[in-house]
């Protein structure tokens, strides 16, 4: 798909007489797709003020900076395929926003908050977290050019998705704003668990994505859901660091649960498969 900055073309022969080849002017861009842009680039503008806000020791304003870069990530594809303003150019700004936003700026922000106090041990870790998230993010590109696996897969992400991997690295975070004393022994045990959030974010884990869910809802769910968010929203908002650790250590307790889904549905896919060729 062409980007937002379409080549030059001629605009015909000028006052004086000269070519179309020398006049030339760039077309007009329509605002549908810069827009989708300028929010990706608020959302690396968020993150590295994270990093800004974690060097000087303000780490609440940090954490709270890298996850609105993560809802701005979540804003901008949306509002391009809204817009129909989605262009190579975008795909490719959003990919680089995403390095920035879900692998250094996490990292640093963790590095500075607790991992500096195991030294090399845990600078090591925040490396390699960030490497992986680049790693997972370009498998996450290729894959998308990959039209031969079957639909169902479309409803899984292979690893867990880069924002998802932001969010979970960042609960020595929260637990540290819950009193927990970032000392020598808890920087070592945070080091290891951000190498286990790497791993699960180069892993070949079957991630349910929520894609597959309807754009309806049955007329009896819609009050539950809308209290629900609002519940949610509410307790974020009044107990913020209790409901990131909660949502957290849901979220690891949902991948065995999306684990076994995959499993389930491969199998059924590989009966009907079957079926079909007897």
């Amino acid at each position: 798909m062409e980007g937002p900055f379409p080549p030059f073309e001629p605009d015909g022969p000028g006052e004086n007489g000269e070519s179309a080849n020398n006049n030339k002017r760039l077309r007009d861009i329509p605002l549908r797709f810069v827009l989708p842009n300028i929010i990706t680039v608020l959302a690396i503008c968020a993150g590295l003020t994270g990093v800004r806000l974690a060097f000087e020791h303000r780490f609440d304003d940090a954490v709270l900076m890298v996850l609105l870069a993560a809802l701005l990530d979540g804003v901008d594809g949306r509002v391009a395929r809204l817009v129909k303003g989605s262009s190579k150019f975008g795909a490719e700004m959003d990919s680089l926003a995403d390095i920035v936003n879900f692998g250094v700026a996490p990292a640093l922000v963790l590095y500075s908050f607790v991992l500096d106090q195991a030294r090399s041990f845990g600078w090591i870790a925040a490396l390699l977290y960030a490497i992986a998230c680049g790693l997972r993010l370009a498998r996450f590109n290729v894959m998308m050019e990959n039209k031969d696996s079957p639909k169902w897969q479309s409803a899984y992400f292979t690893g867990v998705p880069a924002p998802a991997g932001a969010f979970l690295v960042l609960l020595p975070v929260y637990l540290g704003f819950l009193g927990i004393a970032p000392d020598w022994y808890y920087a070592t045990g945070v080091a290891c668990y951000t190498l286990l959030v790497a791993f699960l974010l180069v892993s070949n884990l079957p991630v349910w994505s929520g894609k597959t869910l309807g754009a309806r809802i049955p007329r009896a769910q819609v009050m539950p859901l809308i209290l629900g968010v609002v519940f949610y929203v509410a307790m974020l908002a009044t107990y913020t660091w209790e409901t990131l650790t909660l949502s957290v250590l849901a979220y690891l307790a949902f991948l065995p649960y999306s684990l076994r889904m995959w499993r389930k549905q491969a199998a059924a896919h590989a009966a009907a498969v079957k079926n079909n060729a007897d």
